[in-house]
């Protein structure tokens, strides 16, 4: 009888929840490693069984301690929660600025929670290019919640919806957030709104504004007229667990609704199909190379400036030339 491979291997280790081995996958899926198809063929007979929870919001909204918070709800409950803190990249090393133990030293060791900061690596929307094979590897090795909270950047946020089954929107009174929400699409992408540090003045109001503005019309995750998706608005002071209780029964029902609708078959669809797409691009580029200093460039490119060819043509004649 053959041994196992050490792909292999490392995924059984993480399936029986040694933290070494998740960290390790994840490592591979951030660097790109060789060995990427098979971590992923390996790990795909066991995903799709984890609720995946995004948090996003304007920074200082309190979106840390808010994960923070559910983590410890999650854990009083007996589930075990995996945690993907996508984080702004260090212009110098690449790497996260903000690391795990910072944000979250209550759960740091605790065996029934992995906590791993990712870095965006300037990914303008707040993700991780990695993210979904992220999520894939704390799926697979038997994490019933995957939270995967966002850098904060203000209207490109709304990706984490592509990237969870269930996107929390995250607010706090005095911070203009409700105009915000207007302008950036946010409330297309809610399905969970959340008014935190409802302890300060202008909380109530922050709520009255969101409920109504979500009242004049349905984004296109409300799911079909015939069972629609009511996003609720709660109120949260986080700092104190307050309101964490009822967020999470929010989040409990609305997988419910997602599974008796069908609209989480449709959603991991939708996301599968990125994750494609953006794999066949990756590819695409590795085979074409950096054309920077390729005399066809050069070439295609004078033609271009001296009126001969326009970009567009010229985009055609490289890419028939290069034969992929």
């Amino acid at each position: 009888m053959g041994q196992a491979s050490p792909v292999a291997d490392l995924v059984a280790r993480a399936r029986e929840g040694q933290p070494r081995a998740v960290a390790r996958l994840i490592s591979y899926v951030e660097d790109g490693a060789p060995v990427m198809r098979e971590v992923t063929s390996a790990l795909a007979p066991f995903a799709g069984r984890a609720h995946v929870v995004g948090l996003t919001g304007s920074p200082g909204v309190g979106k840390s301690t808010t994960t923070s918070a559910l983590v410890a709800e999650y854990r009083a409950r007996g589930l075990r929660v995996g945690v993907l803190a996508v984080d702004p990249s260090s212009p110098f090393s690449g790497g996260a600025l903000l690391g795990d133990r910072v944000r979250m030293q209550d759960h740091a060791t605790d065996p029934g929670v992995f906590i791993r900061s990712m870095a965006s690596r300037g990914h303008l929307g707040g993700l991780a290019w990695a993210t979904p094979q992220a999520v894939r590897v704390l799926d697979a090795a038997g994490f019933d919640i995957v939270l995967v909270e966002t850098v904060g950047v203000g209207q490109s946020e709304v990706e984490v919806a592509g990237a969870a089954d269930t996107t929390v929107v995250l607010l706090a009174p005095g911070m203009g957030d409700g105009v915000q929400a207007a302008k950036a699409g946010i409330l297309e992408i809610g399905d969970v709104f959340v008014v935190n540090k409802a302890d300060r003045d202008g909380a109530d109001s922050t709520v009255r504004e969101l409920r109504h503005m979500i009242t004049l019309g349905s984004g296109p995750r409300s799911g079909s007229s015939d069972d629609p998706w009511a996003p609720p608005v709660l109120k949260t002071v986080a700092a104190r667990k307050e309101g964490i209780g009822e967020v999470v029964a929010a989040l409990d029902d609305h997988l419910v609704w997602l599974t008796r609708t069908d609209a989480l078959v449709e959603r991991r669809r939708a996301r599968a199909e990125s994750e494609i797409e953006a794999i066949a691009f990756g590819m695409l580029r590795s085979r074409i190379g950096d054309l920077r200093g390729d005399a066809r460039l050069e070439s295609l490119a004078a033609r271009v400036v001296d009126g001969t060819t326009d970009p567009y043509a010229a985009a055609d004649a490289l890419v028939a030339g290069l034969a992929l």
